[in-house]
C-alpha cells in the first residue's frame, strides 16, 4: 500500500511537470500537495515498517524529535496549502477575467512559501517545547511513531502548559485553514447562486 501511495503521488508530480496543458496555478498547487504527501508518508511509514520487521524497536530521542518535527511541519504545510488551493478556486470562479493577473506565477510561489513557512515555523516551536521537557520512566512509547501525546505521557514534569500549547497549535493549523476554506467556498457558492438567478 505504501508503494502504491508513493507511486500515485509521484505520478501526479510527474504528469503535472511534463504536460504543458497542466501548467496552471491549480496544478502547481496540486503538484506541491502531492509532493508534501510523498514526504509526509516517508516521515512515518519506512520507520514503522522497519519496526514491524525488527526485533529491536528503539528510536533515539533525536530521531524521535526529527520525525515529530517533520510530521507536524508537513501536516501544517498541507493544511495551509489546502487553504491556498481554496483561494485559487475562489479567484478562478469569482474573478475569472482577472484570474491570470491575480494568480501570477510569482504570487503562487509566494503563497506556497507562506504555507511551508507557516507549517515549519509552528512545528519548530511545538517540537522544541515538547523536547525541552524532562523524560523519565521506561522511555517506551506505545505507539508506531513519535507523536505528541505519547511523548507527553513520558514527561516527568507538569505538562499542562505543553497541552495548552498543543491545543493552540492544533487550532492554528486546523482552524485557520478551515475558516479560510469555508469563506472561499461561501463566496463561490454565493457567486454560483447569483449566476443561476
Amino acid at each position: 500500500m505504501h508503494l502504491i501511495t508513493l507511486s500515485g503521488h509521484l505520478a501526479i508530480v510527474a504528469v503535472t511537470l511534463i504536460d504543458s496543458a497542466l501548467q496552471t496555478p491549480m496544478y502547481f498547487f496540486l503538484r506541491n500537495l502531492s509532493s508534501i504527501e510523498v514526504c509526509y508518508t516517508l516521515v512515518i511509514v519506512p520507520k514503522m515498517l522497519s519496526n514491524f520487521l525488527a526485533k529491536s524497536r528503539r528510536v533515539s530521542l533525536t530521531d524521535c524529535a526529527t520525525q515529530m518535527y517533520f510530521f507536524i511541519a508537513l501536516g501544517g504545510a498541507e493544511c495551509f496549502l489546502l487553504a491556498v488551493m481554496a483561494y485559487d478556486r475562489y479567484v478562478a470562479i469569482c474573478n475569472p477575467l482577472r484570474y491570470a493577473i491575480i494568480m501570477s506565477r510569482s504570487f503562487c510561489v509566494q503563497l506556497l512559501v507562506v504555507a511551508f513557512v507557516s507549517g515549519f515555523t509552528i512545528s519548530l516551536g511545538l517540537t522544541t517545547l515538547i523536547f525541552r521537557m524532562p523524560f523519565c520512566g521506561s522511555h517506551k512509547v506505545n505507539h508506531f511513531f513519535c507523536d505528541i501525546p505519547p511523548m507527553l505521557f513520558l514527561a516527568c514534569s507538569d505538562t499542562h502548559a505543553n497541552e495548552l500549547a498543543m491545543l493552540l497549535v492544533c487550532m492554528m493549523i486546523l482552524l485557520i485553514p478551515f475558516l479560510l476554506i469555508l469563506v472561499s467556498y461561501v463566496f463561490i457558492a454565493n457567486s454560483i447562486f447569483r449566476w443561476s438567478l
